[in-house]
């Protein structure tokens, strides 16, 4: 999935989407005959490709798959591929790729997608999470594999993510590093609600609390002192140029929240109060993790020196699986805010 995911993010450009929720779209003709899964994956590919629909086959093979309750077309039975779907199914096969027709994302058009080997719940227009943000999750746990042991009474780090969207950074950490906790805030309802039915689908919900707060607004940092000082901050904001923003493919410009895209002029509008916030809120030694633009490592380096006093350094820069420069480490040296410890029990913010 994680393959076959970098490649369904390679999008070309092409119409908006116009109408509703859906859109409108004159139906492509209902098929006639019954048709084996592997026919109707040649069906639609050609019908995807006629139509300028970018990873045509691809996304033919997932939607098949789905509706045969598999994840992906390759993990499907042998003796499902020559056997008829009935009418039903075939039926579910035209909705869906009427949909990607309109350039609705896979993501969305299942209603599901795998992430760090987590199966999580996908709806508009919460953020789809990318198949590069894996990495910034893989390079968390390499770094925390490394620290010391925590020694509080929870006996593990206290992690703050900031932008949860779908919670797919948040859960997939909670789900390799079993004695964390994670404070996962986002200003978007829908966001955190996709959040909540993740975690409870996960059977994740206990070692999380999830907080609908705006990290830009003034002191909003002080909405989650009471939590007590966090070991490490993640998150992957928005971080798109906002002139860059009119240059993404369609099924993003039409189906995300442009809110989780653009920061702004130079992309760095949320990172800056990301940061701002962290050196309050992160134990002296604390990390941050970002996934930024190739640009931001010169830009957020140089304005963390313009910023002494919030004693944030930048540690390293990693590159993406396309050899750019995308995730950061930052670390606070400096005085930690005076915050309850251990003050995870109990405690539930609005």
């Amino acid at each position: 999935m994680k393959v076959w995911g970098r490649i369904l993010w390679t999008l070309l450009p092409g119409p908006r989407r116009k109408g509703g929720i859906w859109g409108s779209w004159a139906p492509h003709a209902p098929l006639v005959r019954l048709m084996s899964a592997t026919e109707l994956v040649s069906h639609w590919a050609a019908v995807f490709e006629e139509k300028g629909i970018p990873e045509a086959r691809e996304s033919s093979e997932y939607i098949v798959a789905h509706v045969l309750g598999a994840q992906t077309f390759q993990s499907l039975r042998p003796a499902l591929w020559t056997q008829s779907l009935t009418p039903q199914q075939l039926q579910c096969v035209q909705e869906m790729s009427s949909h990607r027709l309109q350039r609705m994302p896979v993501q969305y058009i299942l209603g599901e997608w795998d992430f760090q080997g987590l199966n999580l719940k996908m709806a508009p227009p919460v953020f789809i999470p990318r198949p590069e943000t894996e990495e910034l999750v893989d390079w968390v746990l390499e770094e925390e594999a490394q620290r010391p042991c925590a020694l509080d009474a929870q006996g593990g780090p206290l992690i703050l993510e900031i932008g949860c969207g779908s919670g797919a950074i948040a859960l997939s950490l909670l789900s390799q590093l079993p004695q964390s906790r994670i404070i996962a805030v986002d200003k978007a309802e829908a966001a955190i609600c996709l959040t909540h039915e993740n975690a409870h689908r996960l059977q994740l919900q206990d070692r999380i609390r999830i907080v609908l707060l705006d990290v830009t607004l003034e002191r909003s940092w002080a909405h989650l002192l009471p939590w007590g000082p966090v070991d490490l901050v993640v998150s992957n904001p928005p971080y798109i140029f906002h002139q860059d923003m009119e240059h993404l493919a369609p099924e993003i410009l039409s189906y995300e929240d442009p809110a989780a895209l653009d920061g702004g002029k130079e992309g760095m509008n949320v990172i800056i109060h990301i940061l701002a916030l962290a050196s309050r809120l992160l134990k002296n030694s604390g990390s941050i993790f970002l996934e930024v633009d190739p640009r931001h490592p010169g830009l957020v380096g140089s304005w963390l020196r313009s910023q002494p006093d919030l004693h944030l350094e930048l540690m390293a820069v990693r590159k993406d699986f396309c050899g750019r420069p995308r995730f950061m480490h930052i670390r606070k040296s400096g005085p930690q805010f005076d915050s309850p410890e251990n003050a995870w029990p109990g405690l539930q913010l609005a």
